[in-house]
């Protein structure tokens, strides 16, 4: 398997390939912490196929219109390139900062890090009290197109937050973004299908089971808060 996946990286976006040697957390089924290994071993199909499981979170921004920004992932991206998503979808990282589970901060400081990254968001716009942690799905799912190497197998949580912000996507990350009300989103999926448009499958799943009922209570997000709660949506 090593030959093949070296093989594809030579001919993958450098940028994307150096940050697959980010170090993510290891967690088992119940979200405990029990290591940490490279964001490319991760991401390995043979791996996760053993049962290798990561945290991960997807923040979903809305302005004070209620809209949510959703970005479109780069094609440079290695696993589901030029999918629709929700608006950053990422991991925390196997450092201190990152690791603290105190009200899930350590989420938000990477849900924080990766905003600015991947959308030029600065963290002065989207202070860590603002974001709100919701809940956790698990889930995977193979990469699209694909390619019998990559994949995704996360415990996520689901952040949101609700701010005006200035934005400019970095390409390398995202090559589109843009706002929406839950009618145009809901647009979005019904056509995607047949007007071609990828959707990664973590957000159709969010979308399918919970986004709408959460969007409702956008002015009391408290009361959709469900901690205690891990979403088993494999094979969803």
């Amino acid at each position: 398997m090593s030959t093949s996946v070296d093989q594809i990286f030579a001919k993958l976006d450098s940028t994307q390939v150096a940050l697959m040697e980010e170090i993510c957390i290891l967690i088992n089924e119940n979200d405990q912490v029990i290591g940490s290994e490279t964001k490319k071993n991760t991401h390995l199909l043979e791996n996760i196929n053993k049962g290798m499981l990561h945290r991960a979170f997807s923040a979903f921004l809305f302005n004070s219109e209620g809209k949510l920004l959703l970005q479109q992932r780069a094609t440079e991206k290695i696993t589901f390139p030029d999918h629709w998503t929700n608006t950053c979808c990422s991991h925390p990282l196997h450092f201190a900062e990152e690791l603290d589970e105190r009200d899930a901060i350590g989420v938000k400081r990477a849900a924080q890090r990766k905003l600015d990254q991947e959308l030029g968001i600065e963290p002065g716009q989207i202070p860590l009290d603002a974001f709100h942690y919701i809940t956790r799905i698990h889930y995977l799912a193979p990469n699209v197109p694909y390619d019998g190497v990559f994949g995704e197998h996360e415990i996520d949580y689901i952040l949101f937050i609700q701010r005006d912000v200035t934005f400019k996507a970095n390409p390398n990350e995202a090559k589109d973004a843009r706002y929406v009300n839950e009618e145009e989103l809901r647009s979005l999926l019904n056509s995607a299908d047949t007007d071609g448009v990828l959707i990664t499958p973590w957000f159709r799943l969010i979308c399918d089971r919970f986004l709408f009922t959460w969007w409702r209570h956008l002015t009391n997000l408290q009361s959709i808060e469900d901690h205690s709660t891990i979403h088993r949506m494999v094979g969803s």
